[in-house]
């Protein structure tokens, strides 16, 4: 893909239980942007994050990668340039070992021997996880965890890094590490998250949700000094 991109073209979507989470999204993030997604529980996030690489399909609208159209044809290019990171380590540590873990990917891209190594190499090196390349997933710290999570999106050599709630339930340090860690990220961005602090580090563009659209959309600073917006999201 020669643009990293996500479109979201008046997308809605509603789960089989009738629930409308997402209405009428119309949204562009650029190249390179670290975009932070605020909103309370159920306004929406997590169900827009889903849609980036096609874990749902929206039931109308289109969700466009780096200028291809997310569809059933064209979801294992839409994985292999979006990489998601979800809230819960467990939902993507599975194998016996963090190393098998990491190549998991990439061997079920058919990639030859050499450039599976190669991917999990710098993906470990890059998360700090070296270290821990024998040991399974469940015997790790949740810092650890999440890092290794990540270490596993790396490796499929990514465009665009999708998370949700990265810092929730990390001590103090390994907040400070992972925040670090994703200063240090090229790719385009986009972090559905409740910290705030994070968001001032990380994010210069801030998407608020409420019921499922966007409410409000801009620079950072601008956004979060927005009362109408602090109402919204509980902020005294």
């Amino acid at each position: 893909m020669s643009h990293h991109y996500i479109k979201f073209t008046n997308v809605s979507y509603t789960y089989p239980d009738g629930y409308k989470a997402l209405k009428d999204i119309d949204l562009y993030i650029a190249h390179g942007e670290r975009v932070a997604l605020l909103g309370n529980n159920g306004a929406g996030k997590s169900t827009l994050l889903l849609h980036c690489n096609g874990l749902l399909k929206a039931t109308s609208g289109e969700v466009n990668i780096g200028g291809i159209p997310v569809t059933k044809k064209t979801i294992s290019d839409i994985r292999r340039s979006v990489g998601m990171v979800f809230q819960d380590p467990d939902d993507q540590l599975f194998m016996p070992t963090v190393e098998e873990d990491v190549a998991f990917g990439p061997i079920n891209m058919n990639l030859p021997p050499k450039e599976v190594e190669e991917r999990v190499f710098m993906a470990l090196e890059k998360t700090g996880t070296t270290h821990l390349r024998t040991k399974s997933p469940l015997n790790l710290s949740g810092g650890q965890q999440r890092r290794v999570a990540i270490a596993t999106v790396l490796a499929m050599n990514p465009s665009v890094l999708v998370m949700d709630e990265p810092t929730s339930n990390l001590d103090f340090g390994a907040r400070r590490e992972l925040i670090n860690l994703l200063k240090t990220f090229s790719h385009t961005q986009i972090i559905a998250t409740h910290d705030l602090g994070l968001v001032n580090e990380l994010c210069n563009r801030v998407i608020v949700m409420n019921e499922g659209k966007i409410v409000a959309d801009g620079e950072r600073d601008t956004i979060l000094a927005d009362l109408n917006v602090l109402q919204i999201l509980h902020i005294e």
